[in-house]
């Protein structure tokens, strides 16, 4: 991870992160991204022993996070009930004393064609992805607007109403997007309670547990130390300065004077690999 932007930048020291999703990937590593600031972050996701297959939990995450300087409250939340997101928001605020940015990270992924989707496939990607992003943001709307610089960020893609995007796997691509209306919505939603919303996706693939167990190759991949970097970029910015607009994280850092990008390749010298959603 790279630091080469915090010196003139406010800090997330002292803020309250509820992130979803957090045990792994992502959102483990926007939450030690706060962390080294002196955050306090809520990790709010399933997994709370351990995946066959995929290392994390929310435990390990929040040990981690401790490590790193921040404070760590871990929560096992299905964000397809709203009663867990109730009960996870009103520990956060217990313990925490508000909330000061939401970090929509949580995402189902299945690739298919509508023929080979079932509809328990269907569902889950709307349930997590939609209606999670949705219920997790309006549990935490009170206490972000009490926030002095109050953030939502989205885990989602640019909207480009494009064939290309739909026709190998719709029931996915419709639920991203769904996210990302969610982020158009939101932004003027709030817009005059000086929250921001934005959306962040990656240009290129991005190396994690998960994209290694369905398949993808690390030649072309980044690490995510380039979405932490980012998000940690917009999580910092005014509020009030930039709402509903649709990131990639090659733009985020490259409005910070980021333009070296090979620091963050898991094979140095490949070529990167284009993200879905990304022209």
């Amino acid at each position: 991870m790279t630091d080469s932007f915090s010196s003139h930048m406010p800090t997330l020291k002292g803020k309250t992160l509820f992130i979803t999703g957090g045990s792994r990937g992502i959102g483990q590593a926007i939450a030690l991204r706060a962390a080294r600031d002196g955050a306090n972050v809520v990790i709010a996701a399933k997994t709370s022993e351990p995946h066959p297959s995929l290392p994390g939990t929310i435990h390990s995450v929040a040990q981690q996070i401790r490590d790193a300087g921040g404070q760590a409250l871990p929560l096992a939340v299905d964000i397809r009930k709203e009663d867990e997101i109730a009960k996870a928001v009103e520990q956060a605020v217990s313990r925490f004393g508000g909330i000061d940015v939401l970090v929509n990270n949580a995402s189902a992924l299945y690739l298919a064609n509508v023929a080979e989707t079932p509809m328990k496939r269907f569902d889950l990607m709307f349930d997590i992805n939609v209606r999670g992003t949705f219920a997790t943001t309006q549990a935490c709307l009170p206490h972000l607007a009490r926030a002095v610089n109050p953030h939502v960020l989205v885990l989602s893609p640019p909207l480009k109403l494009k064939a290309q995007w739909f026709g190998d796997h719709c029931a996915y691509t419709t639920s991203k997007y769904a996210m990302s209306m969610c982020v158009l919505g939101m932004a003027e939603d709030f817009r005059n309670l000086g929250i921001s919303v934005n959306a962040l996706w990656p240009r290129t693939m991005i190396q994690t547990a998960a994209s290694g167990v369905i398949g993808v190759p690390a030649e072309g991949c980044r690490s995510v130390d380039i979405m932490s970097d980012a998000a940690y970029v917009l999580m910092t910015r005014d509020s009030r300065s930039r709402t509903g607009r649709f990131y990639l994280d090659e733009e985020v850092l490259g409005e910070e004077g980021i333009t070296d990008f090979e620091r963050y390749a898991v094979v140095p010298g490949t070529p990167p690999a284009k993200d879905l959603f990304v022209e």
